[in-house]
């Protein structure tokens, strides 16, 4: 009836399954860990130039109007 699913007699076979699956479970976490650190590295290089542009673009602009209110 379910000859499509296979469990050995002998247990001992599925100690290289396992010993692939904490493999690739390890590899997985470090994958996993290694796009965490660089995406916040990315993150915090975007919000400094993001915020060191706005905020030169906000002192240029204060500056453009009080040259106009003075000159007014």
């Amino acid at each position: 009836m379910m000859e499509f699913l296979y469990f050995p007699e002998d247990k001992s076979e599925y100690i290289p399954a396992f010993i692939m699956l904490v493999i690739f479970m390890i590899g997985a976490m470090a994958a996993m860990m290694f796009f965490y650190k660089k995406s916040k590295k990315e993150e915090k290089l975007f919000e400094d130039s993001y915020l060191n542009q706005e905020f030169a673009q906000s002192l240029g602009d204060a500056a453009k109007a009080e040259d106009q209110s003075s000159n007014s």
